[in-house]
């Protein structure tokens, strides 16, 4: 934009409120997000509960800098909900010059790129504490137009930014009656249905791979909460080891025995050809006449299905929780005229179309503050 590079020291210097902790005294802490999202109350703590000797107090309009994670753009401005929350020696605080640099347009500078790669050329230290000194925070340039110029362009993305967080808001609220139209269908489908163990209805198929130590096998994973597959690297067969591993099929109906208490149930898709998975995935393939696997895997992700998988996976939290396959086998699954579940297929399909037309759009609009951002800074932001 033509804009003048500006010394941050310039116009900002460091400040310190600080205040020996009470004990009996309540303290709300601050925490910096990275990649410039903000401040953020973490805890509040008694004064009794903190090892340091001094809490820093910050106010509305306040830059503060995270000095470890500062490379990572942990660096935000206090805004008015925050007004008196403290940090430790480690947020150091820094307040603007009101007559030369707005606190929002420095709020606009953390979303950038820029700012980013300023920090961590000037963090130093060893590997994972490579700490920004306060000094050399004050050493960052940053454009710096006319107050007038500051003020209108923060008030343009500001007014953006709140159409975007609108029709997120709008989505999500569309997403969630969405989900309850699709469940109040589902339990229409499935009142007064039989139920029949999966034995039954979907039978576990496996497909030994032989291994070669000279062939590549790459893996699929099942994502928690009915998030579907995700392609994992290929793995050598000089690594496979005592490892057995089975072919995978689109269509199959997959569970990740370790989360499938969590919803790490999917159906294999076309993409997910020629890919294998480990013990510790099974395949169960619906019998064409009795069910589909978009039907098995709707039930499978309700309360109702995620409560038969964890009563199916004993022990205790995370890791220890497995699906047990015999215990697989005797789940009694609703199971409605085939129609019916194709009925209910088609429904289905017709959610997931308006989900990508409404996932297709997110991403035009989540790109339109970031391509405001370049424009007005040039040095860009971090791609998301």
């Amino acid at each position: 934009m033509g804009w003048p590079l500006v010394r941050l020291g310039e116009v900002a210097e460091q400040v310190s409120r600080g205040e020996p902790p009470v004990t009996g005294t309540d303290y709300r802490l601050l925490g910096v997000r990275l990649w410039g999202q903000g401040a953020y109350e973490r805890e509040t703590i008694d004064g009794s509960e903190t090892k340091y000797a001094t809490l820093y107090r910050v106010e509305t309009g306040d830059i503060v800098v995270n000095k470890i994670w500062a490379r990572n753009g942990s660096v935000a401005v206090v805004g008015p909900d925050l007004h008196g929350t403290f940090g430790s020696s480690e947020f150091p605080t820094f307040q603007t010059n009101n007559a030369r640099l707005l606190p929002d347009w420095f709020r606009l500078f953390t979303l950038t790129k820029d700012l980013w790669d300023q920090c961590d050329s000037f963090s130093r230290g060893t590997s994972g504490q490579n700490r920004l000194r306060p000094a050399k925070f004050l050493e960052i340039q940053i454009p710096l137009p006319p107050l007038a110029e500051q003020q209108r362009i923060v008030a343009r993305l500001d007014r953006v930014a709140g159409l975007v967080r609108a029709r997120a808001e709008a989505a999500a609220a569309m997403e969630a009656d969405l989900q309850a139209m699709l469940a109040k269908a589902f339990a229409r489908c499935i009142d007064a249905a039989p139920r029949r163990p999966m034995a039954e209805v979907a039978p576990l198929i496996r497909r030994p791979v032989e291994i070669e130590p000279d062939g590549a096998y790459p893996e699929l994973g099942v994502r928690s909460f009915g998030r579907g597959t995700f392609h994992k690297p290929v793995l050598p067969g000089s690594e496979v080891g005592t490892k057995k591993l089975f072919e995978i099929a689109p269509g199959d109906l997959l569970f990740n025995i370790v989360f499938a208490w969590e919803g790490a149930v999917a159906i294999a898709q076309p993409a997910d050809t020629g890919r294998v998975g480990s013990h510790r995935f099974l395949t169960c393939v619906p019998e064409p006449a009795t069910a589909t696997a978009d039907f098995l895997l709707f039930y499978f992700q309700t309360p109702e299905g995620l409560q038969r998988l964890g009563e199916a996976s004993p022990g205790g939290a995370g890791r220890n929780r497995t699906l047990g396959l015999k215990k697989l086998e005797t789940i009694e699954v609703p199971l409605p005229p085939l129609e019916t579940q194709r009925w209910f297929d088609r429904l289905q399909a017709k959610a997931r179309q308006i989900r990508d037309i409404r996932a297709a759009s997110a991403r035009d609009t989540d790109a339109l503050i970031p391509a405001l951002l370049h424009q007005v800074f040039g040095a860009g932001d971090r791609a998301a």
